[in-house]
């Protein structure tokens, strides 16, 4: 009798802070691949992020994930990367998963700009042991030059790169930080819960000390 393997994606990220790009490629991912669920996993020191001056604070990056994810019954927070060890590596947390999951088969989603870095990271040929890479769209880069790409490392790390049907959603965590700098309105690219504590906890203020936000 063949038991049958669970299927849980990843999405990681400073999250710094979670927007609605992160939730539809989440979303996206669980339904394309069929997933049981997805694990949205805040870094805790990511050694390519060490300077965060002018950033929330991991309570408070952590929080605003809480709110974006809540009412999503296949989306869950996981804090393993939460912690006070040193950098949080990839390889590291999905080994640790694997060790502690043998029954589960793990996807980690990424975008088209961290698969161009990929071979920068630390370890890549045991990240791609340890997981499927799931590569969304991002920049408009070309569908050729990215299963090109895709192709290239799954050859040279012997890696199992998987391509995501999605739109191209072109957002990022740092442009919705300058827009709340200079008084633009978030509404729709980040949930409403995560405006409002943006708003309460005063985070991201401009250089000067103020912010205009009104909306």
């Amino acid at each position: 009798m063949n038991i049958r393997r669970k299927k849980i994606g990843i999405m990681g990220g400073t999250f710094d802070p979670i927007h609605v790009g992160h939730l539809i490629l989440g979303e996206r991912a669980y339904e394309q691949l069929g997933l049981d669920k997805v694990l949205f996993m805040p870094a805790g020191n990511p050694p390519h992020k060490q300077h965060r001056e002018g950033r929330a604070t991991d309570k408070q990056r952590v929080a605003m994930v809480e709110k974006a994810i809540s009412g999503n019954p296949h989306f869950e927070l996981s804090l393993i990367e939460m912690n006070a060890e040193g950098f949080s590596y990839s390889y590291r947390t999905l080994e640790a998963m694997n060790r502690q999951n043998p029954d589960t088969d793990y996807y980690f989603i990424i975008g088209a700009d961290s698969l161009y870095d990929f071979t920068t990271w630390r370890e890549p040929a045991r990240i791609c042991r340890a997981c499927t890479i799931v590569v969304a769209t991002r920049d408009h880069v070309p569908s050729k030059e990215l299963e090109d790409e895709m192709k290239y490392l799954s050859h040279q790390y012997d890696g199992h790169f998987l391509r995501l049907n999605t739109l191209n959603i072109d957002i990022s965590s740092q442009l919705i930080r300058q827009w709340h700098q200079e008084g633009r309105s978030l509404r729709y690219y980040v949930p409403d819960a995560v405006i409002d504590y943006i708003r309460e906890n005063n985070i991201y203020l401009s250089t000067k000390g103020e912010n205009k936000y009104n909306g």
